[in-house]
Formats: structure tokens, sequence, C-alpha cells
């Protein structure tokens, strides 16, 4: 007999934590969503909007460069929009799990001071907490794509 409320009592739990743990993944942030506000503030070089989106303490990383907190990133978009005009982003897939999304994106600019339009083939590894990003850090490839496309 006490082996059935033994049992009973395990399963009445097992299914209070899954019900648990389902409501708390339900609440989980829109990262598609969230990676396309991140893609809107590249394109128009909205640093405070992009800012806004990480953590207090977020990370932007890109070859040879970090920068740490909303400030330092917002001021990072600024140094783009100096140098940088015409962004075009096409994103070619986003990859979820959990708090974690993998994007493969192409991005387009054209710089101010030669006119030149630049490519660039990009992968980027998202950490999201607490429906922010945490972690941004980009992988790119700027001698493989045409630049004509």
């Amino acid at each position: 007999m006490t082996f059935q409320w033994l049992g009973i009592t395990l399963i009445i739990l097992s299914f209070w934590v899954n019900m648990n743990v389902s409501a708390q993944s339900s609440i989980k942030p829109d990262i598609p969503a969230i990676i396309e506000q991140a893609k809107a503030a590249w394109v128009n070089l909205d640093g405070n909007a992009l800012a806004k989106l990480f953590t207090p303490d977020g990370e932007l990383i890109v070859p040879g460069y970090r920068w740490q907190g909303q400030a330092q990133i917002s001021k990072a978009v600024s140094s783009v929009a100096q140098q940088s005009q015409d962004i075009k982003i096409d994103i070619e897939r986003i990859i979820v799990c959990g708090e974690q999304a993998v994007i493969e994106w192409r991005y387009q600019e054209t710089e101010k001071a030669t006119h030149h339009r630049k490519t660039t083939d990009d992968a980027i590894v998202v950490d999201f907490r607490d429906g922010l990003i945490s972690r941004w850090r980009e992988y790119f490839d700027t001698q493989t794509p045409s630049s004509t496309q």
C-alpha cells in the first residue's frame, strides 16, 4: 500500500514539474522576432534600438572587436554609421535551441568614402537571457561572397 501511494505521489509530482516547465517555456521570448528587430536596427544604423535588445551587461563581438554594455554597443553602431550607408541584410536561416540562436545572413553596405559596395556572409551565435540578448558573436567571411549580389 505504501508503494502505491509513493507511486501516485511520484506521478503527481512528475505532472506538476512538467506543467511548470511547460508554463516557463511558453513565456520565452520570441527569439526570431528579436533577431528581426536586431536586423532592422542594423539596416537603419540605429545604435539605440540595437542596444535596447541587449542585457545591461550584454556583449557584441566581431572579429577583432568586443563591446560590452548597452552604451558601448550603441557607440559601435554609430561608428559603423559614420563609415557606411545603404545597409541591406538578407537572413538565410535562423536556428533556435532553447535560449540560443544561430543566424546566417548576408550583410551588404556601401562605404561612404569610396562608394564601394561590400558583401559579407555572416554567421552569428546569440545567447538570450530574460528575453534580451546577452551575447552576440559574429563570424564573417568577406572573401567568398560576390560583391555583385
